[in-house]
């Protein structure tokens, strides 16, 4: 029994498949991911994998951020008995130099395979590692701009399988539901039900097109923000919006390094990486900084706004407002519309935080900053206050698909 990788590269919601050649020795002419022998360590092939990906397509490691390992998936077939070991990547590009084991290569939605002629239990490998509820509900890592992309793209494979609408409005609510929290997650999952046919096709083929206008919106909301910017800059915690509005800013960034869980740490290091000039400073020290006259603006993400403008993010936010507003900072928050909320809802959470005996804590995740603090900042630009309640009162009709009182024929 051999043991072989099937390597998936994703990029912007989609997936990289290649159709092998005549030059391989087995399912000649088949779509499937990057593929090859384990050489090494059949208990660890991720350098397999790795080494793979860059002989088949030419991406090389550093373009490349482990998502997930599978489980293997056993193949026996005709043409041998295989085990097959899945891996997930988030790939920073699309630029692929294929070798001579290949014929085509292309960038689709992972449903895209249920319709072709593919390699054996192609799928089952990548549902092995795709996105699904429990990776989108346990997800700690990522902000919510990428964790309602991946609740998208749970929602298009499920509905590409599933067999009724009655499953697919289930998977919808769960997925809704994973995140309280996450405004961008609810108002993007209610947006692809609320407008779609009741029929699992016409939700999987609704939730394809919004994975690639959800992206479309958070990259325009960062090139809205990086307008913004002339000078230093101060952030806190980690959002995938700040950091491409930031991906061209070649002045001075400071990084709060966001306790609990000191992500702006390696906010920091990937700054540093990428030849930024970049200061890290504990949070206790933002207005101190903000006192030095070295900082012309800050810039937060989003978990959620409110109907009021109100802003929910990583605690930490609301004292940042406070100070910048103190010394005359402009503090701007930016994220796409689709986290404005169409309810006043606020989940702060609680961090673990360990305290003395007979001593109570108080550590939420979360912290609420007034709106007459902070400037939101998305795809179309600053919004005000009066802008920011009517986006809310259009994400609170799109949550009616899952009233008993919704009228397929008026919406």
């Amino acid at each position: 029994m051999a043991h072989v990788v099937t390597a998936f590269l994703r990029n912007r919601g989609e997936v990289l498949l290649v159709r092998r050649g005549d030059a391989v020795g087995t399912y000649r002419g088949q779509w499937g991911g990057v593929s090859g022998y384990v050489e090494d360590d059949t208990d660890d092939p991720l350098a397999d994998a790795c080494r793979e990906v860059e002989e088949e397509v030419g991406v090389e490691g550093s373009a490349l951020t482990l998502v997930r390992a599978g489980d293997p998936v056993a193949v026996d077939d005709a043409e041998g008995t295989f085990t097959v070991h899945p891996f997930l990547f988030e790939c920073a590009t699309r630029e692929v130099t294929k070798n001579e084991e290949l014929a085509a290569h292309e960038w689709v939605p992972a449903t895209a395979m249920l319709g072709r002629e593919t390699v054996p239990k192609l799928w089952a490998a990548y549902r092995a590692v795709g996105p699904t509820l429990e990776t989108v509900r346990d997800d700690d890592t990522h902000g919510s701009s990428d964790v309602s992309v991946r609740a998208l793209e749970a929602l298009r494979d499920e509905a590409a399988v599933a067999e009724s609408w009655d499953a697919v409005a289930d998977a919808a609510r769960a997925l809704r539901d994973a995140r309280p929290g996450m405004a961008a997650l609810s108002n993007r999952v209610n947006r692809v039900v609320a407008g779609a046919e009741r029929t699992p096709a016409a939700v999987r083929d609704r939730a394809i097109a919004a994975v690639e206008a959800a992206v479309n919106a958070d990259e325009a909301a960062a090139t809205e923000a990086a307008t913004l910017l002339d000078g230093a800059v101060l952030t806190l915690s980690r959002s995938g919006t700040v950091a491409a509005a930031l991906a061209d800013h070649d002045e001075r960034v400071f990084v709060a390094e966001s306790r609990p869980g000191g992500e702006g740490r390696d906010v920091a290091a990937e700054l540093a990486a990428a030849d930024r000039e970049v200061t890290l400073l504990p949070n206790a020290a933002v207005p101190a900084v903000l006192a030095e006259d070295v900082v012309d603006a800050a810039l937060v993400g989003a978990d959620t706004v409110f109907p009021d403008g109100d802003v929910a993010n990583k605690v930490g936010t609301r004292g940042l407002a406070l100070a910048a507003a103190r010394e005359g900072v402009p503090c701007y928050a930016v994220t796409a519309r689709d986290k404005i909320s169409g309810t006043d809802s606020f989940h702060p959470g609680s961090a673990g935080f360990d305290v003395p005996a007979g001593v109570e804590s108080f550590a939420p995740l979360f912290d609420r900053t007034p709106s007459n603090l902070v400037t939101v900042v998305t795809e179309d630009g600053p919004l005000d206050v009066d802008a920011v309640a009517a986006v809310a009162e259009e994400h609170r009709a799109l949550a009616g698909w899952d009233e008993e009182t919704w009228d397929d024929d008026t919406h």
